[in-house]
């Protein structure tokens, strides 16, 4: 491994770290006065006034910072599933909102640290950033789409929610890759998608949080948000694998998957 790719694992996992706690406080502010959540234009006005969401935001942004650093150093399924990591540590913190993992919790969430040890010791290098037009087009096209997508489903359940939340921040994280210097309206374009998905994403992350489990609405988020840009990375964008390590690379990405889904069942309290 090299200097850059542990630079960018360990900003992935602090970001990680900041994204699990801002999930339990996210959860917290969201709970208390949940009729705020449910319009997307009402929940950014109420957010920008309540203390709890504006830590929460602050918590996020720095997050995001030393996510955008991991998505630059490593490949996409890598930077995506250092992100699952925020599991284990939401699944700690949630204990404060009196939210108990089971035996099987417990098992997802070690389930998902094991799919990322062995995804960060397959992983090749990354590819380079796209800053085409036909690029840029496809993360505005996304963005309306699940926009439309969110308003539609904006009463649905926590799982449903929590999925279309992981597909805005994947988005998000799509767009990462195409931002570069020197500046052109398609860099431009791609540049404004991320702050665009990101707050699609927490609003659909928001509702999912007031109707469920902390950690039940955080795994299938997680999920959506690390195997779409792992297999974007993958098949179009460049990213690659260590010689021999392809297996290992699936393997870690169906255990961090399917950890992901049996905590999304997980109704212990």
């Amino acid at each position: 491994m090299t200097s850059d790719m542990a630079g960018g694992l360990l900003a992935g996992v602090a970001a990680a770290v900041l994204f699990g706690l801002a999930a339990v406080a996210q959860a917290h502010a969201v709970r208390r006065d949940s009729s705020n959540a449910q319009g997307l234009a009402g929940f950014v006005v109420w957010a920008a006034r309540n203390p709890w969401m504006l830590a929460v935001i602050a918590a996020y942004l720095v997050g995001f910072l030393l996510h955008a650093v991991a998505i630059w150093l490593l490949p996409l399924y890598l930077a995506q599933a250092s992100i699952a990591l925020s599991l284990p540590v939401t699944a700690f913190a949630s204990a404060r909102l009196s939210e108990l993992l089971s035996g099987r919790g417990w098992l997802a969430v070690a389930a998902v640290t094991a799919g990322l040890v062995l995804l960060a010791v397959g992983a090749g290098p990354a590819g380079d950033t796209i800053t085409g037009t036909a690029y840029a087009v496809g993360l505005v096209v996304g963005l309306v789409l699940l926009l439309g997508v969110g308003l539609v489903a904006r009463r649905a359940g926590a799982l449903t929610l929590g999925w279309l939340a992981g597909l805005g921040y994947a988005g998000s994280a799509l767009a990462v890759r195409g931002v570069d210097v020197p500046l052109s309206p398609a860099i431009v374009a791609a540049a404004l998608t991320v702050p665009a998905f990101g707050v699609l994403a927490f609003w659909l992350y928001s509702l999912a949080l007031d109707r469920s489990l902390v950690s039940t609405a955080s795994a299938p988020m997680i999920t959506a948000q690390t195997f779409v840009p792992a297999l974007a990375g993958l098949a179009w964008l460049g990213d690659g694998v260590r010689d021999g390590w392809g297996a290992a690379i699936a393997v870690g990405l169906l255990l961090a998957t399917v950890g992901s889904l049996l905590l999304s069942r997980d109704q212990a309290s």
